[in-house]
């Protein structure tokens, strides 16, 4: 009995630092866009110069993803987290003193490859060794953190500037180093005994070809869910005040109610993933979050309402991301997962940048009032693609 108290305990607190460690590669990622009128007039800079920074970030994120199936194998995914921590911290440090543009960009790269590394390695390790509740948390975790970053960085703002802001996040990553540097034998441990479940169903997943379409299938997946997350959180503001009339304030307000009801849903979807299943959730998310699509489009519609569709989209969205990379490593064999996760993240970096930029090119040229039904045509996609990867795995 004291045995397995010990055990539970080991994984208990292993969960604890991952989760921590997801919230914090939350920080960064809503800050930049918080800071950025601030950091432009300091720096000289055009607005739109933070699409260089954007695009450079998204680039290296996803090629550290990419290759993160090699590194994983070859150190583990406590050293890759505990060095990716360190690059990101560092990288944040020089952010907080960066004298130019040219100086941001230099350490965008230390900062997306560190990022990269650690959503694509603890990734794979929740979805090898923990239950699909455990990852529907790790990604309300970042909800969390990405929520607190805007916050930290705009109480900075109003005090002392985006300088302090971005140190502050830079030393709440850094103090996080010395957990995972003691944390290093857990990860061993752990790593050593894959779930029983997943050992079942990988004996299972080794009886039957698994097909190489499949294992482009499920990284095309990630892209078309980010495309319609990312597009709306992007877009539905500018929506909201230029097609109808919303209030800056009030719009912004309902875009951050929108990743809020994705964060709770995602908590939420955590008690009942057990007893649904991924599959199950998966499409039963995608089919809500087609919904509320389909009723935030429609213009005529009275505003609450509307807004009521945009929030039933955030909760369809919630259970999508993390079941489905929880699936990953049930739908494949060990052997497999790791590479396919690792192209997930790739592409859904590659969906966060480019299918919003293209949904921009869209309204400039048809308007507005199409990018919502385009974002409906992606989540249909996404569950053809869903159902298909099903039949072939």
């Amino acid at each position: 009995m004291r045995l397995i108290n010990k055990v539970a305990l080991v994984h208990l607190a292993l969960l604890s630092i991952i989760y921590l460690a997801f919230v914090s590669l939350g920080l960064p990622d809503g800050a930049l866009g918080v800071a950025w009128p601030a950091m432009r007039l300091d720096l000289n800079q055009p607005l739109a110069a933070v699409g260089l920074l954007t695009i450079t970030l998204t680039l290296c994120s996803a090629l550290s993803a990419w290759v993160s199936p090699a590194v994983l194998k070859k150190l583990g995914t406590g050293p890759v987290v505990m060095i990716s921590g360190f690059l990101t911290g560092l990288a944040l440090l020089g952010f907080s003193m960066a004298p130019s543009l040219g100086w941001l960009l230099a350490l965008a790269v230390p900062l997306g490859l560190g990022a990269g590394a650690v959503d694509a390695g603890l990734n794979h390790f929740v979805s090898a060794h923990y239950s699909s509740r455990h990852m529907n948390w790790l990604h309300g975790c970042w909800g969390i953190g990405a929520t607190l970053g805007p916050l930290i960085m705009g109480a900075a703002l109003a005090t002392q500037g985006w300088q302090q802001g971005y140190q502050t996040i830079a030393w709440l990553q850094l103090s996080l180093l010395l957990v995972l540097l003691l944390s290093l034998s857990l990860w061993k441990r752990e790593s050593a005994k894959p779930s029983p479940e997943l050992q079942i169903k990988a004996m299972a997943a080794r009886l039957k070809p698994v097909f190489t379409t499949a294992t482009w299938l499920a990284p095309l997946a990630f892209l078309l869910y980010l495309a319609a997350e990312a597009g709306t959180g992007l877009w539905a503001a500018s929506i909201l005040v230029n097609s109808r009339g919303t209030p800056a304030a009030t719009a912004a307000l309902w875009v951050a109610f929108f990743f809020g009801a994705i964060t709770a849903g995602r908590f939420g979807a955590g008690l009942v993933a057990g007893r649904l299943g991924n599959r199950r959730l998966i499409r039963l998310g995608i089919l809500v979050a087609m919904v509320g699509a389909v009723v935030f489009a429609v213009p005529a519609l009275p505003e609450p309402l509307s807004l009521a569709g945009l929030m039933l989209m955030g909760l369809g969205c919630a259970p999508i991301y993390p079941s489905m990379m929880h699936e990953t490593a049930r739908r494949f064999p060990p052997e497999l997962s790791a590479k396919v996760i690792g192209r997930q993240v790739a592409l859904s970096y590659v969906g966060v940048a480019g299918v919003p930029a293209a949904c921009g090119l869209l309204a400039a040229y048809a308007g507005l009032a199409l990018v919502m039904p385009a974002l409906v045509l992606v989540l249909l996609g996404l569950l053809l693609v869903t159902e298909q990867l099903n039949r072939l795995t």
